[in-house]
């Protein structure tokens, strides 16, 4: 039922967006949205910044005439993908609600967690002051000087003879070698060796929310195709076939792709932006592709797409 409203609405917004007029003057500030020239230079920063990222051309009867030729929408590919959301333990302690009063719920950053929970069992108490009972360290020092004198140093060629200082014992790292492997086959015949997916991304200018858009195409270890479903196992349950929806792509033809939904993405974007001037900052718009990957890690968390989190803003 809610792929059907999907599509309805996946159908709706298409003719909306046709008839919505290009967006000519900068209100990145004010609403956080792009116009078609922001996303450009936001996008040229991204591949100078990141080169996995590069501009593409896509389907020539599908290219926007707002957007340059040869810039019609980015992409970075064979993006790694080690483990389903569905392994990863989700709690109270280590999840945060973005925006909780929104009509939709919210956001939810599956990233969060308090860094000092837990830090008081785990740390004991430091003193410089010596403990009742214990010796002094500088005693125990002279202790241990006198005893390393009266003590006669060990003959080292009596323990070469004896094969004592052998560099390896070949019976030992046979044994372990053995080991290894039988414990690489029970893992094998278990199913428990994770097969690395892949994925291939794409971001695009959506005409109607005036923000970027980001797409996903998913790859078995075989460089398949993966089914719906298993899309929806690397996607937080929490925004799977809600945020993130199966849809046409806009610049290629083919089955449909996986899609963050842009409703929210201009308004993160403004509550970010607001937060950086309060603070005394300002937020360049040529950054917003950089800002819009991490925000959106929330929904993908283990596709380890973000290779921008040393590059400064």
């Amino acid at each position: 039922m809610q792929n059907v409203i999907n599509t309805v609405k996946g159908t709706a917004l298409g003719v909306a967006e046709y008839l919505k007029p290009v967006l000519k003057v900068s209100r990145f500030r004010e609403t956080g949205v792009l116009t078609p020239e922001e996303f450009v230079a936001a996008g040229d920063h991204l591949v100078h910044q990141c080169p996995t990222w590069q501009w593409a051309t896509g389907d020539e009867g599908r290219a926007k005439d707002y957007l340059p030729r040869n810039k019609q929408f980015l992409i970075t590919r064979n993006v790694p993908c080690s483990r389903r959301c569905k392994q990863m333990e989700y709690c109270d302690d280590n999840e945060k609600i973005i925006d909780a009063d929104d009509a939709d719920g919210g956001w939810v950053d599956t990233h969060h967690f308090d860094v000092s929970a837990g830090l008081d069992d785990n740390i004991s108490e430091m003193t410089l002051e010596p403990q009742v009972g214990m010796p002094d360290a500088a005693a125990d020092e002279s202790r241990s000087d006198d005893e390393d004198e009266d003590e006669e140093a060990a003959d080292m060629e009596e323990f070469e003879q004896k094969g004592l200082l052998d560099e390896e014992d070949n019976t030992v790292n046979s044994a372990v070698d053995d080991h290894q492997n039988e414990a690489d086959l029970n893992l094998s015949s278990c199913g428990e060796i994770i097969r690395t997916r892949t994925y291939d991304l794409h971001i695009t200018y959506d005409k109607y929310y005036q923000t970027p858009r980001m797409w996903l195409s998913g790859y078995d270890e075989s460089r398949r195709p993966l089914s719906v479903e298993e899309m929806y196992e690397d996607v937080s349950q929490d925004h799977a076939k809600k945020t993130v929806t199966m849809e046409s792509h806009p610049h290629i033809p083919g089955p449909p792709m996986a899609s963050v939904h842009p409703c929210k993405h201009a308004e993160v974007m403004k509550k970010i932006i607001q937060t950086v001037t309060d603070g005394g900052g300002e937020l360049g718009v040529h950054i917003y592709l950089i800002i819009f990957l991490k925000f959106l890690q929330a929904v993908i968390p283990t596709i380890e797409y973000d290779y921008t989190q040393n590059f400064t803003m």
